[in-house]
């Protein structure tokens, strides 16, 4: 039986020698790291304190209270760490609704950008926005502490922009105020339905730029029956202006009323007035334009007017969670397993002077 107070390792029979081990396992010297606690931890006996203390343990401070081993500090946020370095000056810049990431580094080696009077041109140089006056071509920016996504029933009347210098009505009116607050991408004058808000300039981007695949879609009434030539015409891509051309639109019929037909319009890009340039371009006049979708999020039965806060799984499958495209379906020809491929008989006739037969 095994002395308890011997220096003995756990679970083996033989007691450890005094002496250092010979051959070619090294022996760690006194100096080296972590020396002087592998020993502590190997030499004590199972029963002392030292070898009992779990690795989640605590320690009493002074005083009495209670306070966490040095290495087991629960993780918090950088940015609200008092001791973490301040976010990159793009990451700022994206944050408060400037511009994405990439287009504000653009703006900081233009010399555009200035932290408290001094302009940067470096990437990577960190700013605290609450410590630091950030400006942007001599303009201060507001960045909001947290990200504010809404989605509005644009009526219209309402321009779609932040600040009209001739005084006209916007849509800033109709959302609650939050600094950094921006529509995500436009809807002309005349349109109306969903339009998104938000203080989070790198969500955007992944909105508005074609490549996340963020599609939207649009009930569209239009004068007459447009006929089958120009329906198909929309649907391939369309010169709609002077060196402008779309990529094409998933267009199909909802009504026909006789007078007017309703269309569902589906783009996978956002140009400026897209649609009644598309339908100027084969001779229709559109009626009334609802846009009903963007990505992920519609518009549901929002009244025209109201805003509404976005749920936190709106805002992560907004640009994740396009439509799927809507044409005939497709089989897959991929074969059961086991099934044997099919080989054609071969023709039943003579084969021509010169011609090799089938083998």
């Amino acid at each position: 039986m095994r002395n308890p107070g011997s220096n003995a390792r756990p679970g083996s029979s033989r007691p450890r020698s005094s002496t250092p081990p010979t051959g070619k396992r090294s022996v760690l010297q006194p100096g080296a790291i972590g020396s002087d606690e592998r020993r502590a931890r190997t030499s004590a006996p199972p029963t002392s304190p030292q070898s009992s203390r779990s690795v989640n343990s605590t320690r009493r401070a002074p005083g009495g209270s209670t306070a966490p081993r040095p290495g087991n500090i629960p993780h918090r946020n950088p940015l609200a760490d008092e001791g973490a370095p301040p976010p990159r000056l793009q990451q700022v810049l994206a944050r408060a609704g400037v511009s994405s990431r990439r287009d504000a580094e653009d703006l900081i080696t233009a010399g555009r950008v200035q932290v408290d009077g001094v302009t940067i041109r470096e990437l990577g140089t960190r700013a605290d926005p609450v410590r630091h006056q950030i400006t942007v071509d001599g303009r201060p920016i507001s960045v909001a502490t947290v990200a504010r996504y809404f989605a509005l029933n644009k009526p219209r009347g309402y321009l779609s922009t932040v600040d009209d210098p001739f005084g006209r009505p916007t849509v800033m009116e109709l959302v609650p105020p939050a600094p950094g607050l921006f529509p995500v991408g436009r809807l002309d004058e005349e349109s109306e339905g969903l339009l998104l808000f938000t203080t989070d300039g790198e969500w955007a981007h992944r909105v508005t730029h074609p490549k996340f695949g963020c599609t939207k879609e649009y009930d569209v009434e239009v004068y007459g029956t447009p006929p089958r030539d120009i329906m198909e015409t929309l649907r391939a891509p369309l010169e709609i202006g002077p060196g402008d051309r779309s990529t094409g639109a998933e267009v199909d019929v909802i009504a026909n009323t006789g007078r007017n037909t309703r269309l569902r319009i589906i783009l996978h890009e956002g140009r400026n007035r897209q649609i009644r340039r598309m339908c100027e371009a084969v001779g229709l006049s559109v009626v009334s334009l609802v846009r009903v979708r963007v990505g992920g999020v519609r518009l549901g039965s929002l009244p025209v007017g109201q805003w509404r806060t976005l749920t936190s799984n709106e805002v992560e499958t907004v640009s994740t969670t396009p439509a799927p495209r809507r044409g005939k379906a497709t089989t897959s020809r991929r074969r059961p397993p086991g099934a044997r491929r099919a080989i054609a008989a071969p023709p039943d006739r003579r084969p021509a002077w010169g011609e090799r037969r089938p083998s």
